[in-house]
């Protein structure tokens, strides 16, 4: 074999190796972007993704917080009549279900929760967290209501109830289980954090895992913090902590602890004493607080900068939709406005 045989041979390798080289990059590239793309696409709460639990309301600052949610579509007309179907003799705050004259389902609650869980589904709706659709009536009739084994105090003769959170059960909405804060597909995820931030922002200290819901809607599945009731108070021990108690709420303190990277807000859960509830319930509570601890600052302040696209009008609408008075309105629109400027500072 002669020299010139040797040489084409060789730079014929040589171009062969070079394309198989160019072609093996192209290849290696090509897998890589569709697996960030695929990472993307499943990430939860991403466009795609199976699992939501927060989507972008869109412009903050054009929200209808008057109506929440379900807007002024779905809101239950207040001088309908609505028909009893059953009782809940198991929830903390009094609740029976009711039918419209469409035969829409409506979950009503009574007591200290309806006023505080309705203005809660407006701000965490307002930060784009997926919500309930809850609406406040001061009054509402319903036929065929029975002698309550809780609530009496809350209805007058002739089914006339006083004071009422309705909750809309639609047909294509499919509770298929709950979710717990420490063990969820969106762990580290900003979305989660800004929701422990709105726990502690709306002075939420009930966060058990039965309060959390997940929905089944279509192919998605929604998870929902569906009992936000223990809201707008004083977090305080087991003897002070309140619900829907606005002077309480502007007397409570917001943020613990602000270091470099992490904050602690104020979340008091636990009883003093274990001995008089049990060492069980005593460590679940310990827990619970480690909702409102070492969340990442940058988080925070994601939510704030969200937050404060809020007009004042909107958050006093917000409020007064929940049936709180005008003086209440004031102190609670004032409160939350200094926790949100907070926020958006650090």
């Amino acid at each position: 074999m002669n020299v010139h045989t040797l040489t084409r041979r060789r730079d014929a390798f040589a171009n062969t190796s070079g394309r198989l080289c160019v072609t093996l990059i192209l290849a290696l590239a090509a897998g890589v972007t569709a697996q960030q793309k695929d990472s993307s696409t499943n990430r939860p709460g991403a466009a795609g993704s199976s699992e939501r639990i927060w989507r972008d309301p869109g412009d903050i600052a054009a929200l209808d917080m008057t109506h929440g949610a379900g807007g002024k579509a779905h809101a239950p007309d207040p001088t309908g009549t609505f028909t009893f179907v059953t009782e809940d003799p198991d929830a903390t705050s009094p609740k029976f279900d009711v039918t419209d004259a469409g035969g829409v389902v409506w979950k009503v609650k009574l007591g200290k929760e309806a006023r505080s869980e309705t203005a809660a589904t407006r701000f965490l709706w307002a930060a784009g967290y997926l919500t309930d659709e809850d609406y406040y009536l001061t009054q509402l009739t319903v036929k065929g209501l029975p002698a309550l084994q809780r609530g009496k105090e809350f209805v007058s003769p002739g089914g006339v109830v006083h004071g009422a959170r309705l909750e809309r059960k639609p047909a294509t909405v499919k509770k298929v289980g709950d979710w717990d804060w420490f063990d969820n597909p969106f762990l580290g995820e900003r979305e989660l954090n800004g929701l422990r931030v709105m726990m502690a922002l709306l002075n939420n200290w009930d966060l058990k895992q039965g309060n959390n819901s997940v929905y089944a809607i279509g192919a998605e599945r929604h998870y929902v913090v569906s009992d936000a009731g223990a809201t707008f108070g004083n977090t305080g021990s087991m003897m002070t902590r309140s619900k829907g108690m606005p002077k309480e709420y502007e007397d409570s303190k917001f943020i613990s602890e602000d270091a470099p990277d992490f904050m602690d807000f104020v979340l008091h859960s636990r009883p003093p004493f274990f001995s008089a509830v049990g060492i069980s319930h005593y460590r679940s509570r310990t827990k619970m607080e480690k909702i409102a601890k070492q969340i990442p600052r940058a988080d925070a302040k994601w939510l704030g900068r969200r937050l404060s696209q809020l007009t004042d009008a909107q958050i006093r609408d917000g409020f007064r939709a929940s049936g709180y008075t005008a003086a209440e309105v004031d102190i609670l629109t004032r409160a939350i406005r200094l926790r949100i400027t907070a926020l958006e500072a650090l």
